[in-house]
């Protein structure tokens, strides 16, 4: 169960992220590859995936890689990325079991796959938060107050506060 403490942790968390403006999932994913210091990159799932499967992240040692289901709304494959993402700025350890994953990506030795996995426990808590970061990242991308007057005038309500995130 995520607690009021927790939500307000991850609200504040999305408030410091640099959304892009207009947002796109892509370019959230380019902005915090370039804050990680490191590539994220995007894939799908191979066709073996399960139904309880729809996305996983996988923390490499030069890259994180997110798959995702490939049959699916381009806007669930966003907020699978979203979710995925909320993993990763939550520092969260748990993920699929090894067994899924090696049926997953019957291809990668075993041996590789728990060196991609890096993780310990899976908890409810983990998949409760990684929810509520995604829905937090599209509601406030998404409810930003529009920056009306360009030039002078913006940047000046923006210095006064009352430009974007004052709603």
């Amino acid at each position: 169960m995520v607690t009021r403490r927790a939500y307000r942790k991850w609200r504040a968390l999305v408030a410091d992220l640099p959304l892009p403006d207009p947002f796109t999932v892509p370019d959230l994913v380019a902005a915090i590859a370039e804050r990680r210091g490191r590539p994220i990159d995007i894939g799908t799932l191979p066709g073996g995936a399960t139904a309880q499967t729809c996305g996983v992240w996988f923390q490499l040692v030069d890259r994180d890689v997110i798959l995702v289901e490939e049959n699916t709304s381009a806007f669930h494959r966003d907020h699978i990325v979203l979710h995925e993402l909320g993993h990763m700025l939550c520092d969260h350890r748990g993920g699929d079991t090894f067994g899924d994953l090696t049926r997953l990506l019957p291809d990668l030795s075993p041996d590789l796959v728990r060196r991609m996995l890096n993780r310990t426990a899976y908890t409810n808590d983990e998949e409760q938060e990684a929810e509520l970061v995604a829905s937090l990242i599209r509601i406030t991308a998404e409810t930003r107050a529009p920056n009306a007057q360009p030039g002078v005038l913006g940047n000046l309500a923006a210095a006064l506060g009352l430009g974007r995130g004052t709603r």
